[in-house]
């Protein structure tokens, strides 16, 4: 506990010298301790409430003015506000009286593992969430994740936990505008603050229809705000509110700050998709891929020398140690040396096969025997305990065994997580076999020599300094598809304003740097499962990480983020380190823009369509007012429509980068349709 304050007093220091918190003027109106500790707090008894308690007054302790939150705490003593966590909040409410309805955590997606699909949460289900949020008593709602992100260096935990991390957020990785989940949240978030004095203030009341569909009202100082809610996950409901007929589509909530009309339905998207693409970096003239010049150098593994020894070991014990115990997570990397001397007359000369078993914990294992690979193995399906087994050959004499022990993450939730084992914690076995009969040598406590990290990390032949520009490259005789190679070129940087991204395709796993600064671990060689993934996505009924999944059979990741603050004008240097064995002769370096924006906006709503990066809209594929069929790509008219739409969406949006139109007959012409118009668009930028 004595860390967690010294941490704790740290950060609210630096908060109040910079006279950050609300009380002091700043824009810090909640301060949180703790997270999600009630999750977890079982496993320690009487220990944990103690804690909690504890975590408490240490808060308060600090004084600063603002209200203190704890998130999944549903006992969090007072003065702490428990607040919710999830894919949906509606139906959590504080335990203790007194204390308003919080959600600090609204998952807007889910983050990647190394071998998953990619997973999406539709603009249609969070907006449902948080409207019915606020429906039911909700004061305050923020998102995890609103802007994604990327786990540059040895950052993502996990384990497995993909270097993007970009969460299918409102604000992807790059920081581009992920539509139309941003638009239709934004248009949501300011219908729900016109209303924000009377839902916090006023007096609550909802009745229940059936067949899970509810209306509530809010009455404040005259004022009335009304939600129409439809929880039913298939079927559309219409009722008599008020003397007026109102149609509510399944799984959505329908907004009527008047309680006479509505404003806003959380199906009903009326923001622009758009599709988005990586363009070629035309910096280079259309030189890339195959004009990057390549140079390289292997990476030594770690051998016992002849007296015995090896370079830069850092231990020697009769036993297998736990990685993070040798390591101290300052590298993925541990080397486990050994030998193991055979006579002549050894009985498992004598069997008809030798094996090599390893019990690890991993997550990645590397196998040589005298000097040879003999195989890589690694984790996969969550599956992060394995047993590696390979044929090998034994000579009389001395056998060198050396096996590199890999983490990808480590652990980062849970009851002591900390406490979790990676590397090679069960045994190390040589197996003979013949005829069913096994001969067994176990070299599990044997004298084991350690050795952190690789060869090319200590010499930082990433780096841009004078030590690192000593070492020698070669430029002739590039090798493909070996093991722990490093690459090095250099390229210019793409023009424009753009989020650039480097295309690995065609490397297996390791780490890339640019210009010296990590852009994180890489693994384009493993690819997602095949199965699970569907084509059309329903919004309607509960999100789960497994729910409208994407990029079956294809690389987990196979673009990685470069942020246009690690580059510079020109000559800018990458280098890979080529764990599994790779072709660097595909790489590129691209830009992520808006290839297409799309719309299927309703009557009565202004559509903005926009591109990004200075381009504008050079084509409009498709223009339909009144009841247009598909969806963006494969629009079709439906059995009417307004024969003006099209001059008009061209006259006004072509050649621009962004346009603006009002969806209504008067602008865009009668569509003789008796049910609400939509306007679809495709539009290329």
């Amino acid at each position: 506990m004595d860390e967690m304050k010294t941490f704790v007093t740290m950060i609210v220091e630096m908060m109040k010298h910079e006279n950050l918190f609300a009380s002091q003027g700043g824009p810090i109106i909640l301060a949180q301790i703790e997270n999600e500790y009630g999750n977890i707090m079982w496993k320690f008894g009487s220990d944990g409430v103690d804690y909690m308690d504890w975590c408490a007054q240490l808060a308060l302790s600090y004084d600063t003015g603002v209200p203190w939150i704890m998130c999944q705490q549903d006992n969090a003593p007072a003065p702490m506000i428990s607040t919710c966590n999830g894919y949906y909040c509606d139906q959590y409410y504080p335990k203790r009286k007194g204390i308003p309805k919080m959600w600090t955590e609204n998952w807007t997606g889910w983050f990647k593992n190394w071998g998953s699909q990619d997973p999406h949460r539709t603009a249609r289900d969070v907006a449902f969430a948080v409207a019915r949020f606020f429906q039911f008593g909700g004061t305050l709602q923020n998102y995890y994740m609103y802007h994604g992100g990327t786990n540059f260096g040895r950052t993502s935990g996990g384990p497995y936990i993909t270097t993007s991390y970009d969460y299918d957020a409102p604000l992807d990785e790059y920081g581009n505008l992920n539509q139309p989940k941003w638009g239709h949240l934004q248009k949501l978030h300011f219908v729900l603050r016109s209303m924000e004095k009377v839902l916090t203030n006023g007096f609550q009341r909802t009745v229940d229809y059936g067949n899970m569909v509810s209306v509530t009202t809010y009455n404040y100082e005259g004022k009335e705000v009304c939600f129409l809610g439809n929880a039913n996950q298939s079927s559309d409901a219409t009722i008599n509110f008020q003397n007026t007929m109102f149609t509510i589509p399944a799984w959505s909530v329908s907004i009527l700050p008047d309680c006479y009309n509505e404003v806003y339905n959380t199906a009903k998207v009326n923001s622009q998709q758009s599709i988005m693409i990586k363009s070629p970096n035309e910096a280079d003239d259309g030189e890339e891929p195959y004009q990057l010049q390549w140079n390289w150098r292997s990476e030594h593994f770690a051998h016992r020398k002849k007296d015995g020894t090896v370079d830069g070991s850092s231990l020697i014990a009769n036993a297998l140690l736990e990685q993070k115990s040798v390591t101290n997570d300052t590298s993925d990397y541990l080397w486990y040396i050994t030998s193991v001397n055979i006579s002549q007359n050894d009985p498992i000369l004598t069997t008809e096969q030798i094996t090599i078993q390893v019990s690890t914990s991993g997550h990645v294992l590397h196998a040589f025997i005298n000097g040879k690979h003999i195989g890589t193995q690694f984790a996969q399906n969550g599956q992060y305990s394995f047993t590696f087994e390979r044929k090998l050959n034994l000579t009389i004499g001395v056998n060198d065994i050396v096996l590199l022990s890999a983490t990808v993450g480590l652990a980062n939730y849970g009851p002591e997580y900390e406490d979790i084992p990676v590397g090679i914690t069960g045994s190390v076995q040589l197996v003979g076999t013949k005829s069913n009969q096994k001969v067994i040598i176990d070299l599990s406590k044997n004298q084991w020599i350690y050795k952190v990290g690789l060869a090319g990390y200590e010499k930082q032949l990433y780096a841009q300094t004078p030590k690192s520009a000593s070492y020698v490259w070669h430029d002739i005789g590039l090798p493909t598809s070996r093991m722990f190679v490093w690459y090095k070129s250099t390229f210019p940087a793409p023009l424009g304003t753009d989020p650039v991204v480097v295309d690995l395709m065609g490397l297996g796993k390791g780490e890339a740097w640019v210009n010296g600064q990590s852009l994180g671990r890489y693994w384009p060689k493993f690819e997602a499962n095949e199965d699970g993934c569907s084509y059309s996505c329903d919004y309607r009924g509960a999100y789960g990480s497994n729910k409208c999944l994407t990029n079956c059979g294809k690389p987990t990741q196979r673009w990685y983020h470069i942020p246009r603050s690690f580059l510079k004008a020109d000559n800018n240097e990458i280098v890979l380190f080529e764990e599994f064995g790779g072709n660097p002769w595909n790489v590129q370096f691209q830009t992520v823009t808006i290839g297409t924006a799309c719309a299927d906006a309703y009557e009565g709503n202004t559509l903005e369509l926009s591109c990004q990066g200075g381009r504008v809209i050079s084509d409009v594929k498709f223009v339909s007012f009144g009841l247009p069929q598909g969806s963006c790509g494969s629009f079709s008219v439906g059995r009417c429509e307004s024969p003006k739409a099209y001059a008009y969406v061209m006259n006004i949006c072509l050649g621009k980068v962004r346009c603006s139109i009002p969806v209504n007959e008067l602008t865009l012409g009668p569509t003789g349709c008796k049910e609400t118009n939509r306007l679809a668009i495709e539009a290329v930028c």
